[in-house]
């Protein structure tokens, strides 16, 4: 599994890189807290795959990065994805390293 940190996000997202971001967080989670990413509960991926770019970087997030490293591992055995990487620490080391208002 390939992973980012948050500041490797954080650059990508000020240079305004072409990437997509999923947050597979339920939605309240998404509702206290987020990223901006687009929301689509970890339950519910492997059913939405056609929503996950194959063509650009996809990064993945959760509360701590277990989720989302688990729907990464499935995307790429099950689906074949190559292009898919784990926030490391999810937006727990979000808050933590980058913005503290988030979490």
């Amino acid at each position: 599994m390939k992973e980012i940190t948050v500041r490797e996000l954080k650059k990508m997202m000020d240079e305004k890189a072409d990437f997509q971001l999923i947050d597979v967080r339920e939605p309240h989670e998404y509702e206290a807290a987020n990223l901006g990413g687009e929301l689509i509960p970890m339950g519910e991926v492997m059913d939405n795959a056609d929503k996950i770019a194959k063509d650009k970087m996809v990064v993945l997030h959760c509360r701590s990065g277990a989720r989302s490293g688990a729907i990464a591992n499935a995307l790429e055995s099950q689906l074949g994805f190559t292009n898919v990487y784990n926030l490391k620490g999810g937006i727990l080391a979000w808050a933590s390293e980058i913005d503290g208002a988030v979490g």
